[in-house]
């Protein structure tokens, strides 16, 4: 294995810190993923990419920046990654998925606030994750409360720049949006010193489309009886992507459809046929949160769905190709981005349907709604949710928590009695 810690410490991170942090993550995901049997050979290398997701990829991006490319931290989907990309950037996802550095983030931030939000923040007052250390800029966005008044302190310690996403979807909402998407081009322009042409958007455009589809794909086989692969696996796949080179990662996504759709053919699933599938809906679960996705499939359940961010939500719906003129890509892309139905919407009726939507093409018996503490949109919105599969007569599951593993055994007796339930 490569020794890093020359790299690590010329980028700045607490060496010590950051040690303690990748012992923890090795333990974990062997016991969460490498003690899976009959996984897919594609696998391999999702696996080698978090062997290696704190090495080789920082190299490759440090190696980016000697070239004088620019390296874009993003926390949401709503970032457009064609316009980072048509600038000569790479984007990065920062969200934070663990407990581990939330202790250093509390030192500032009050208690009651999202987890997610005060474990990125905690990666970078610690300086122990280096995407943040290698980042030239960040890009916030005003999804929800939490983050907005995050983004103001967070600006002390790294230059960020600020998305406007508006929480109505009227004409003056996207009329909101889109000057916010073209201000965003603009800046990347700005940053990297690159003139963006309607030549290059629409090359980039087209290569994130493809990401998608790969992404999309993956899903799709989801929906066999039984699936060729385990939620876990699914997951990991959508959490890498938003750390991997597009290109490569599309690459590999599509082997392992291959892959999955000969299993599907041969009979092979994951699990037997008539295992309770399971879609999860609600808060992102960023890297690496594994935690529930875990718990179910280690309870005679099979996760087949995560109507998520880090789920369905990342890849639904496709940026027109094609496009004329220059405003005219924007306003595709502007358009695209839009649609991602967040909790923060409202009125969110389209995320309601959607769900129920789901229910019946991934064949789910249960649906678990997953709240992160102190998330309140996506806390309220179960109440709709809730109503809405009551009427579809679809089993659900109220699941709220943190990154500690302090509840693992209160959330497996819960989760082992709804799929009792289930089975009955």
């Amino acid at each position: 294995m490569t020794d890093y810690h020359k790299m690590w410490n010329v980028i700045g991170l607490d060496l010590e810190k950051h040690d303690k942090l990748l012992n923890v993550l090795r333990a974990i995901y062997s016991d969460v993923y490498l003690s899976q049997k009959n996984r897919p050979k594609g696998m391999e290398y999702f696996d080698f990419v978090i062997s290696e997701v704190h090495g080789l990829r920082i190299k490759e991006l440090l190696e980016h920046k000697a070239k004088g490319g620019k390296v874009v931290g993003t926390f949401c989907v709503y970032v457009p990654d064609e316009i980072i990309m048509a600038a000569g950037g790479v984007g990065v996802g920062l969200c934070g998925g663990t407990q581990f550095s939330i202790p250093d983030a509390q030192k500032i931030l009050p208690q009651n606030l999202c987890p997610l939000i005060k474990s990125a923040f905690g990666f970078k007052l610690a300086k122990i994750c280096p995407y943040f250390e290698v980042a030239d800029f960040l890009v916030g966005e005003t999804t929800c409360d939490g983050k907005k008044k995050v983004w103001e302190i967070l600006n002390d310690y790294a230059p960020i720049h600020v998305m406007e996403v508006p929480h109505m979807k009227k004409n003056r909402d996207k009329e909101l949006w889109f000057k916010e998407v073209k201000a965003f081009k603009e800046k990347m322009e700005e940053e990297s010193g690159i003139k963006i042409t309607p030549e290059l958007l629409e090359e980039k455009i087209k290569l994130v489309n493809k990401k998608r589809l790969a992404l999309k794909r993956i899903f799709e086989v989801r929906k066999a009886l039984p699936p060729p692969i385990s939620g876990k696996d699914a997951l990991l796949i959508s959490q890498i992507a938003f750390y991997d080179d597009v290109e490569r990662f599309t690459k590999k996504v599509n082997e392992l459809y291959d892959e999955l759709e000969d299993r599907i053919k041969k009979g092979i699933g994951i699990v037997k046929k008539d295992t309770p599938r399971i879609m999860i809906c609600g808060c992102p679960m960023a890297l690496p949160n594994w935690k529930l996705h875990h718990i179910i499939e280690e309870s005679r359940a099979v996760v087949v769905c995560e109507e998520s961010c880090v789920g369905t939500r990342y890849f639904t719906h496709m940026v027109k190709e094609d496009c004329p003129s220059m405003e005219e890509k924007i306003k595709a892309i502007a358009d695209r981005y839009l649609k991602i139905n967040c909790s923060c919407f409202t009125p969110n009726e389209e995320r309601i349907e959607q769900i129920v939507q789901y229910t019946k093409d991934f064949k789910v018996n249960g649906v678990i709604y997953y709240t992160l503490q102190f998330c309140h949109t996506y806390y309220m919105e179960f109440i709709k949710v809730k109503s809405a599969l009551k009427k579809a007569n679809v089993p659900v599951l109220e699941i709220i928590t943190d990154y500690s593993p302090g509840d693992e055994g209160q959330l497996k007796t819960r989760v082992e009695a709804f799929i009792e339930q289930i089975l009955q």
